[in-house]
């Protein structure tokens, strides 16, 4: 049965729960016109009546296909995130897996340099972790990380290296975006690029250099390749592998 609700214009929308041919073409046509006035105009510039003119509709059809506003912002959030997994390049056998793991951070960069408010809605709530597609990112930076972690490159734990590698990349796009032109400095990112690495990747690869904790990185790291262990023995194994890794 089609339910109602009261948008911020006043309008009343009617929710149905069919789908209408061109849904799909129509929601990507709202959401392109909500990139367009996020913009050029900022958060606030993106209102579903300014949204449903720039997309040649009414506003009630905005309610059908996302809810509401924050609904809308949301969808605008997931294709922000599917469009920078696009720009993502995977190399399942890097040569120099450390300055892979450069080229990813730099490539996180210029996406949101070359996309400010875009970049700043994606970022601007923690929920947006949710998003189905800023998980495979993810995803894909916890596969680099385990690389280096097999390699013997990895200084600290998979989980705060990703932590490390993704605050620096953030922060250094919403720190640049908040300066005014004449105090940016590019040495910024050069310079939050160089630190990661540091706190997150060791100068050799030497599984040795700290005892049992590299060995035990390298071998946690090689996990989810593993078919002879049972689930069960999988996680105690990874376990006793934790207990080692943090033993400094």
């Amino acid at each position: 049965m089609p339910s109602h609700r009261r948008g911020e214009d006043g309008t009343t929308a009617v929710k149905s729960d069919t789908a209408s041919p061109g849904r799909d073409q129509t929601r990507q046509l709202v959401i392109e016109a909500a990139i367009g006035l996020l913009t050029h105009g900022g958060r606030d510039a993106v209102t579903t009546r300014a949204v449903a003119a720039a997309a040649g509709l009414q506003p009630p059809a905005i309610y059908r296909l996302f809810g509401d506003k924050d609904g809308l912002l949301d969808a605008v959030a997931e294709h922000g995130f599917t469009a920078f997994l696009a720009t993502k390049h995977v190399d399942p056998d890097p040569q120099d897996p450390i300055e892979d793991l450069r080229g990813g951070w730099d490539v996180a960069v210029e996406f949101g340099l070359a996309n400010p408010a875009l970049y700043t809605l994606m970022y601007a709530e923690p929920t947006r972790a949710d998003s189905a597609a800023f998980k495979t990112g993810m995803e894909i930076l916890m596969g680099r990380i385990r690389r280096l972690a097999a390699g013997g490159w990895l200084r600290v734990d998979e989980e705060l290296a990703a932590q490390i590698i993704h605050a620096t990349a953030r922060g250094a796009v919403l720190t640049w975006l908040s300066l005014p032109q004449d105090r940016r400095d590019p040495a910024l990112f050069t310079t939050l690029r160089e630190s990661m690495v540091t706190a997150v990747t060791n100068q050799q690869p030497t599984i040795q250099d700290s005892g049992p904790a590299g060995a035990a990185r390298a071998l946690r790291a090689s996990l989810p390749d593993q078919t002879n262990l049972s689930s069960a023995e999988q996680h105690l194994l990874r376990e006793w592998l934790n207990r080692l890794a943090t033993d400094a």
